[in-house]
């Protein structure tokens, strides 16, 4: 019988040490580890985009216009969201960026 875990280990302990830290997984450094709030998405959809700029800064988010070069000069009151990504409800890290499509 052959013992493959010897050579397995030293290739699946370089995958996990790059792995992990990509995925936030704390080793023990607790000190180096930054601890990140989540939020949920808000829902903005068919809200005017002075209400989402409300609802992000609110939830400490960031809007991202997709379909706008400029947003100076926008009518913010009436102004609708039509899309959002993601998607009301999601669980992302504060600080995070929403995209949204207007009308």
């Amino acid at each position: 019988m052959t013992q493959g875990g010897g050579v397995a280990a030293p290739v699946g302990g370089q995958i996990f040490s790059e792995i992990l830290p990509y995925l936030e997984v704390n080793q023990g450094n607790q000190e180096e580890v930054e601890i990140v709030e989540e939020v949920q998405a808000p829902d903005l959809l068919e809200k005017t985009l002075e209400e989402a700029e409300k609802l992000a800064k609110e939830n400490e988010l960031e809007l991202m216009i997709e379909n706008q070069t400029e947003s100076e000069g926008l009518d913010k009151q009436n102004t609708i969201i039509k899309e959002q990504t993601p998607k009301a409800g999601i669980t992302i890290k504060k600080g995070s960026k929403i995209y949204i499509t207007i009308h």
